[in-house]
């Protein structure tokens, strides 16, 4: 008997011939760019505060608070320590409640703000940290209000903050490659449906370039941003 694997490989179209990569693969990405782009807005608004709160709160911050800061940072480690798919199952019933739905890329929005804000949030916390203290010092020897010296702190930690939310979309595209697993659409569940499922590795193959080249492009955007704040 003929392996039902090698049954489904034979007279199979591939590539240009492909429909699935003609009429599939377009709307794929744009559903992977939109999950992307929605998730990392949200995660920006939410986590860039949040970072900014944990700099102000920590021991010899401007606004230092060691019961605030030890509750925000363990909030923030437990977000960060359960694994995506994981996080993203057991988010479907909030996610169905909140977005009217557990299938589609509008699915995957919210489990992909939740896990990514608390990562996020560190990476402001390390490039906030990462600046010269005399920068602080100096804005508050010259009566510098607290928001206007979390105002100096951004500006001056802008060029690494730009690299955190480069790193930040870059992540979001391989958690969403995750939640296409789980029917959160977009390339990951082009790739699992046709490329795994159906055997068609042209699609496997196709979604995999495309996500190559939408990391790249994103990583030379982000390194152009970060040299264009960068006023030292």
């Amino acid at each position: 008997m003929i392996p039902a694997a090698t049954l489904a490989l034979v007279d199979k179209p591939s590539w240009f011939d492909n429909p699935v990569l003609t009429t599939k693969l377009w709307p794929a990405t744009l559903e992977t760019l939109a999950m992307t782009a929605t998730s990392a807005i949200l995660t920006i608004a939410l986590g860039l505060p949040l970072g900014l709160l944990l700099v102000a709160t920590a021991p010899r911050g401007i606004r230092e608070n060691r019961v605030v800061y030890a509750i925000l940072g363990a909030l923030v480690n437990i977000g960060r320590s359960i694994p995506f798919i994981i996080l993203m199952i057991a988010l479907i019933p909030i996610t169905r409640e909140v977005m009217g739905t557990a299938i589609g890329w509008t699915s995957a929005v919210l489990p992909l703000a939740v896990a990514a804000i608390p990562f996020f949030a560190r990476l402001v916390e390390t490039s906030v940290l990462a600046i010269n203290p005399g920068t602080v010092t100096a804005a508050t020897m010259m009566g510098a209000t607290g928001r206007q010296v979390m105002t100096v702190q951004m500006r001056e930690a802008l060029p690494g903050i730009v690299q955190g939310i480069t790193v930040l979309v870059i992540t979001l595209i391989g958690y969403s490659a995750i939640a296409g697993v789980l029917g959160g659409g977009g390339l990951g569940t082009l790739a699992y449906n046709y490329g795994y499922q159906r055997y068609q590795n042209d699609t496997m193959i196709a979604t995999v370039v495309v996500i190559l080249v939408i990391v790249q492009l994103v990583q030379m955007l982000g390194d152009m941003c970060s040299r264009l704040v960068d006023h030292r």
